[in-house]
């Protein structure tokens, strides 16, 4: 996918449309982004629930490790942030639109 370096779009500081630069960001993944957050089984297992051998039914057993690849994605969506050349307040795209490439032209 081929995005120009800079675009003439709207900023929601300066209220109005301007010229700005688009940058590439990492997509990071939910433990980076909030690293405070603890899932539901994770905090079911500190608590003292659903460990231990036998008499929990599924909560007894390991997880299978082959039922997590079922229906990987081949491409990572992307995560672009455009900065205002006016104000140089950066805002980031709502939706990313799923690509294998993304070249800035």
């Amino acid at each position: 996918m081929k995005v120009p370096k800079s675009i003439k779009r709207h900023c929601p500081k300066c209220n109005k449309h301007t010229e700005q630069k688009v940058t590439e960001s990492k997509n990071k993944g939910r433990s980076k982004s909030h690293p405070l957050s603890r899932f539901g089984s994770r905090r079911l297992t500190d608590r003292g629930e659903r460990t231990g051998v036998g008499n929990h039914g599924k909560f007894s057993k390991p997880a299978i490790k082959s039922w997590r690849r079922t229906g990987k994605k081949l491409s990572k969506k992307t995560d672009l942030r455009y900065s205002c050349a006016v104000c140089k307040k950066m805002s980031v795209q709502s939706e990313g639109k799923r690509a294998k490439k993304l070249e800035l032209i």
